[in-house]
């Protein structure tokens, strides 16, 4: 049996791509059962974030091909539409993979934290429907260590650079006073929250939150801010001179139709928004709109790069620390293969 990393990431595939391959919270568990059904799959789990969707498995090395159907006919794509996204990673390249993905090397912005976070929830699910063995279970433990030693060695995560922070910056670089705008925030999950604890921090005038209410005046409760219902969106859309979103929704929360009938009641007066989603919460033909200002996650990665020159040498040292610790779990995989 090999161990094996199926997947794609921002990397390797487009935001198109990205969507049509990702997994819901709520789909993960049933996919997870049907993932470790197939013939040859002994163990199994499933890692999907904004940025990335990887398989891990332990499986017979003649199932890879197996693994990519079954994905594709999850996400209902067309043969061959997705294998040009897809990277495969067998054993000591899975490995180190697994220990660059936790520490935040692979990562959009390098030495991000929540990485890690949706990594332990990733585990956590699969132990939850039982497709975890000894050894995914080892690997994800080792690379949770391994993740917490290179923060506590280097200062790849002394900076405060998030997907959520360099959002936040790209406002303060269109609005030159946060002071007197209203924000707008779709959905209140990890990266929302964050979002939001950094507009608190830089002064914003005024956070808005939409989600279920209850979620969502728990978050605005915690930021003096209004809570509102998602269905209330086009109510108060008009108020928003920055609209921020990140749900897992597989709709578009807000459609073009929807943002120019909010443009026409601010009288023309600019809006920014920013779409942290994938798939992606704003129909994209809002763009197209005048006086309106879309960006999305792939649009951020020249924010994100001012922002990763201070890493730089940070990131090398914990890439000489990674490979280490990756050697410590191939000797033991070799030294269990070698007593089977």
């Amino acid at each position: 049996m090999a161990l094996l990393t199926l997947g794609l990431s921002h990397h390797s595939a487009s935001l198109e791509a990205r969507e049509r391959l990702a997994f819901t919270d709520a789909e993960i568990p049933a996919a997870l059962t049907r993932l470790r059904a197939l013939p040859g799959v002994e163990e199994a789990a499933i890692l999907s974030t904004c940025n990335r969707t990887e398989i891990f498995a332990v499986a017979a090395p003649e199932e890879e091909g197996r693994l990519v159907d079954w994905w594709r006919r999850e996400r209902q794509a067309a043969p061959g539409a997705v294998e040009s996204s897809l990277f495969l990673l067998r054993d000591q390249s899975s490995v180190l993979h697994s220990l660059r993905v936790a520490s935040g090397l692979d990562s959009m912005v390098v030495g991000e934290p929540q990485i890690l976070g949706q990594m332990k929830q990733a585990y956590a699910k699969a132990r939850e429907v039982n497709t975890l063995g000894p050894v995914l279970s080892r690997l994800f433990q080792h690379t949770f260590a391994v993740a917490k030693l290179v923060r506590s060695r280097t200062q790849i995560g002394a900076h405060p650079v998030s997907i959520a922070y360099a959002a936040v910056q790209l406002a303060q670089h269109i609005f030159a006073d946060l002071g007197s705008q209203t924000a707008l925030l779709v959905g209140a999950g990890e990266t929302v929250q964050l979002l939001a604890r950094h507009l608190k921090t830089k002064g914003v005038g005024r956070i808005i939150v939409a989600n279920r209410l209850e979620k969502a005046q728990t978050l605005a409760a915690s930021l003096q801010g209004y809570a509102i219902g998602l269905n209330d969106l086009p109510l108060h859309l008009a108020e928003a001179d920055l609209v921020i979103s990140g749900t897992a929704s597989r709709g578009y929360m807000l459609t073009r139709e929807l943002v120019a009938g909010a443009i026409g009641r601010r009288r023309r007066k600019p809006m920014l928004m920013i779409d942290l989603a994938v798939p992606r919460d704003f129909e994209p033909a809002i763009a197209k709109l005048e006086d309106i200002y879309l960006y999305s996650l792939d649009d951020l990665r020249a924010v994100i790069a001012e922002n990763l020159k201070v890493r730089e040498a940070a990131a090398q040292q914990a890439e000489v620390l990674v490979e280490d610790y990756a050697r410590d779990f191939e000797k033991w995989l070799e030294s269990r293969d070698a007593g089977a």
